[in-house]
């Protein structure tokens, strides 16, 4: 039964989940509040992982939440239940958009999406900063008008980190990805972070 569940909560990330694999990051923090079965830590360490393996980051991060919970077999059903939706709504859309791509309508719908999918991505953005570079439990949005308070929460050596790596990008361009993300999973071996 809770597999069952568990194949509903993707299947409905995957039909509203617009934006592309971050915009599931807010369905995930509400999976982990109704069922349990994975805390807001390992949401970040299974964002961290789909960004460091190749794929879509929605799918990613669908397997290791179903594996985690149930299993092979729950990584292959949270898969396929978050791809399902998709799949039947391109299968649709592709049907439709042919007779309705000038429609009004249709095109309405689309410049109305557009934001709500910027929306999605920049809530995920803005609880992995806070979730990353902050004491996240101990912060209220209260405290952003007190910024003194806020600072007794930061955590330090992310925030170095997340600067060092982003000046190093910008510095050498022509390095692959692998690299910055090898070197920061060393770093972290490392350091035991």
């Amino acid at each position: 039964m809770k597999l069952l569940l568990m194949m509903w909560h993707f299947f409905k990330t995957g039909l509203f989940a617009f934006g592309g694999g971050l915009a599931t990051v807010p369905f995930l923090y509400e999976i982990s509040d109704a069922t349990g079965w994975f805390t807001h830590q390992d949401i970040l360490d299974m964002l961290a992982v789909s960004e460091s393996t190749p794929g879509p980051i929605g799918v990613n991060m669908a397997t290791f939440t179903g594996f985690k919970s149930f299993g092979v077999f729950g990584g292959i059903c949270a898969t396929l239940a978050l791809i399902l939706p998709s799949f039947l709504v391109i299968m649709l859309i592709a049907r439709l958009l042919k007779k309705f791509q000038d429609n009004r309508f249709v095109k309405g719908s689309f410049y109305i999406l557009r934001p709500a999918s910027t929306a999605l991505i920049s809530a995920a953005g803005f609880n992995i900063i806070l979730a990353v570079f902050f004491d996240a439990e101990k912060i209220t949005f209260d405290m952003f008008g007190q910024l003194g308070e806020m600072f007794t929460h930061i955590n330090w050596i992310p925030i170095v980190i997340f600067a060092v790596v982003f000046v190093l990008m910008r510095i050498f361009k022509k390095l692959h990805p692998i690299v910055f993300i090898a070197a920061c999973a060393a770093l972290g071996i490392i350091l035991k972070l």
